[in-house]
């Protein structure tokens, strides 16, 4: 199977998979001008904006396998940053109260 993320402003915006007969049973790079070219043909994804761009299920190219909201750097696909997980109960720790003793 092909592998296509389709990326617009530099965000990936769909993920699809085509059979490799569709391909012509080509490997990578000359697979992805024939996959572009069928993705062409195909009315609902062609009116999609943006540029498909081939990508590997294994992380055999363009560095890791995207998912929808993630980057795209004109090589590689990049994963999106994970914002800082919110502070918990747990992550505070509970100083006992000092004793003062009276004059």
């Amino acid at each position: 199977m092909g592998h296509f993320a389709l990326v617009d402003d530099n965000i990936v915006r769909n993920v699809i998979t085509i059979d490799n007969s569709n391909l012509d049973n080509l490997p990578f790079p000359e697979s992805e001008p024939v996959g572009q070219a069928f993705i062409a043909t195909l009315p609902d994804l062609a009116i999609q904006v943006g540029t498909w761009w081939e990508c590997s299920y294994n992380n055999n190219f363009r560095g890791i396998y995207p998912g929808l909201g993630y980057g795209f750097d004109g090589v590689d696909f990049i994963a999106p940053a994970q914002p800082e997980p919110e502070p918990t109960a747990d992550d505070y720790t509970v100083q006992p109260e000092p004793e003062i003793e009276a004059p």
